[in-house]
């Protein structure tokens, strides 16, 4: 059996390392559980970066949310996967009525859907 588990640990200087641990259960001939043992992987610095992408996103996803501009995305198939604030106010749809359906079918006026 085994398992993984991140968790903080202390240095003697109270500073804080976060570890990755792999822990895998020991057992002696008959199969019952005598120990555990764990391979440890400092992953502090993974988990600095991971916390400071996260703030970007959420700094990116306020600028887009709050843009005084209408902001909207689709993917590869034309479907909606971004709407912002003012794309909502100003078409009337909100981003719940507009995510995952087709731009150009639903919301381009006709004379435009063959340009």
């Amino acid at each position: 059996e085994t398992a993984n588990f991140e968790f903080p640990l202390f240095t003697k200087d109270q500073e804080r390392v976060d570890v990755l641990l792999n822990a895998t259960t020991r057992r002696d001939k008959q199969g019952n559980i005598v120990g555990v043992v764990g391979v440890g992987q400092d992953i502090t610095e993974r988990k600095k970066f991971e916390g400071e992408l996260e703030r970007v996103a959420k700094d990116l996803r306020a600028l887009i949310d709050t843009a005084n501009a209408p902001i909207f995305g689709i993917d590869k198939n034309g479907l909606v996967n971004e709407w912002n604030n003012k794309a909502a106010e100003i078409t009337k749809f909100s981003q719940a009525e507009v995510k995952g359906k087709n731009l150009v079918d639903k919301f381009i006026t006709m004379e435009y859907k063959t340009a």
